[in-house]
């Protein structure tokens, strides 16, 4: 049984049925606006209706597709939460709304002057994006969520980064964006903010570092050729042993390699050609 999975999806079930307890609240509050309240409701629709058709065109109000708006009653949130898209009323002298755009946004997170775990400062940006999941909490319980997220996602990839070493920065950004996005999912749900996607865009290393890593990679280079330039004369030694030790049992096996061997001379079209002559032929005129 994967216990691990279970947990993740149980946390996950709570935070939802958390923040549907809190959008309840909001939406459907237990406090009444009193008797003063709906005496000045009613003194507006009253007004309202006196001064038909001017007022209808203070009455009426259009959301587009992708927003929705929260209206406000003397000052607390109409029940139903948002409305919209498309047309809806409401009072000119009680109600007022603020309109919530639903789509995604994007940002760019500045360049972070990390420490990592190994004490190496790097620089670090990326880009967030998110969008407004519940238009109701983002009004009602933060100031401006767009400017909140982005101050945290700075604070996010600090306090993230600074936990990795540099080699783990290099080569696990995709790991390093999954942790961002869960950290900042789960801080910004109370606001009512779906944080969909985060990228690490680029790490940039000091100069110093830069050449210190430049030449630690051109030596490693050097080591390997070195090896397999080894391997090779190894190898090649080898060949050759096996050779000798098959010419060595066929005299005449030597002479076709001499013919062979001035064979590729002459077909290089040079002036000069060495022909090797044998060590008995040579023996026979020593002795004279």
């Amino acid at each position: 049984m994967d216990y691990g999975s279970d947990d993740v999806r149980g946390t996950a079930a709570m935070k939802e049925a958390k923040r549907r307890e809190r959008q309840a609240a909001l939406e459907n509050p237990e406090t009444d606006i009193g008797l003063c309240g709906w005496l000045l409701v009613v003194f507006s629709f009253l007004l309202t209706l006196v001064t038909l058709p001017i007022s209808i065109w203070m009455c009426i109000k259009i959301v587009k597709e992708y927003e929705r708006a929260i209206i406000f009653r003397l000052g607390r949130i109409l029940r139903g939460g948002a409305k919209g898209p498309g047309l809806f009323m409401i009072l000119p002298c009680t109600d007022s709304f603020i309109n919530v755009d639903m789509r995604t946004i994007t940002f760019d997170i500045p360049p972070q002057e990390v420490l990592t775990k190994d004490s190496v400062t790097v620089s670090v940006d990326g880009v967030v994006y998110y969008r407004v999941q519940n238009a109701t909490l983002a009004v009602a319980n933060i100031t401006n969520a767009d400017a909140a997220t982005r101050l945290l996602a700075q604070t996010t990839l600090r306090n993230v980064l600074g936990t990795k070493n540099l080699a783990e920065i290099l080569s696990d950004r995709e790991e390093i964006a999954h942790s961002m996005q869960s950290t900042l999912d789960d801080a910004t749900d109370d606001w009512g903010i779906k944080v969909e996607r985060v990228e690490i865009k680029d790490v940039k290393l000091p100069q110093q570092l830069q050449r210190a890593m430049a030449a630690e990679a051109e030596a490693s280079r050097e080591a390997r050729a070195k090896v397999i330039a080894a391997e090779g004369e190894m190898n090649a030694s080898r060949a050759l042993k096996e050779a000798s030790l098959v010419i060595a049992e066929s005299p005449s096996g030597l002479q076709l390699r001499y013919l062979q061997t001035l064979n590729t001379i002459a077909a290089e079209k040079n002036s000069t050609i060495i022909f090797p002559l044998p060590m008995e032929m040579m023996q026979g005129f020593l002795k004279r």
